[in-house]
């Protein structure tokens, strides 16, 4: 199940694999993903706890939206535009994996606001 969703839903190209972890490429970073459903934390419990990545363009993240769109999964925030002043300009969602890791999508409209 997490493969299929890094691989066809985030569009991740797969690495090196075994029979309880794989790598993915996630957006320029690899992520190694073990099978280790004893420490599965269920996402109501996670508080703010999260990674994510910065597309480079808004027709990538438009793409990212999509297939989740298209896909099973659903976002725990759907992706919006924020009007609040720290976070102006940002375009964000947040969804979780099939193990309930939670990733926040996102797009800044000015590289500065989030570059430093």
């Amino acid at each position: 199940m997490a493969r299929d969703f890094y691989e066809n839903v985030l569009g991740c190209r797969i690495g090196r694999e075994s029979d309880d972890w794989f790598d993915a490429w996630f957006f320029g970073l690899q992520l190694t993903l073990q099978l280790r459903p004893l420490e599965v934390i269920d996402i109501s419990r996670q508080g703010v706890r999260h990674f994510g990545v910065i597309l480079p363009t808004l027709s990538a993240f438009d793409e990212i939206v999509k297939r989740v769109n298209t896909s099973v999964h659903t976002w725990i925030s759907e992706p919006k535009k924020h009007a609040e002043i720290e976070l102006s300009g940002k375009l964000g969602g947040k969804l979780a994996d099939p193990s309930g890791n939670i990733i926040e999508i996102k797009f800044y409209e000015n590289k500065q606001d989030y570059q430093s």
